[in-house]
């Protein structure tokens, strides 16, 4: 895929409003067919904190949708734990819908300001 992809201008055009309107590290978030990954990022481009759905060990007779808040849950009380508490949600190429709303859901229960 090359820069005039439809998935990968919507990445770039997103990824662009979460760096430059907020001076807030992002919270990053990939979906694959398996699993879902989050990770916050500071400013410069280091990776602050991280974790995805293998690492969480979640019960297996969970749905998707579920184990996903879960991860949104857990990425922020990381983040907490690191002095975090105020994030822009970077949600990439993906739909703000399903697997990736859960993680933004979770995040706010967890007590990230998105």
């Amino acid at each position: 895929m090359n820069r005039k992809h439809p998935k990968i201008q919507r990445q770039i055009r997103v990824r662009k409003k979460a760096v430059t309107v907020s001076d807030r590290p992002r919270l990053t978030v990939f979906r694959s067919n398996n699993y879902v990954y989050a990770q916050i990022i500071d400013t410069t481009g280091k990776t602050i904190v991280g974790i995805s759905e293998k690492a969480l060990k979640a019960d297996a007779k969970l749905k998707p949708v579920e184990r996903a808040r879960l991860v949104g849950a857990e990425i922020a009380k990381l983040a907490v734990a690191k002095k975090v508490k105020d994030v822009a949600f970077d949600k990439g190429r993906f739909a703000y819908h399903g697997r990736v709303k859960a993680i933004a859901e979770g995040a706010r229960e967890g007590g990230l300001n998105l």
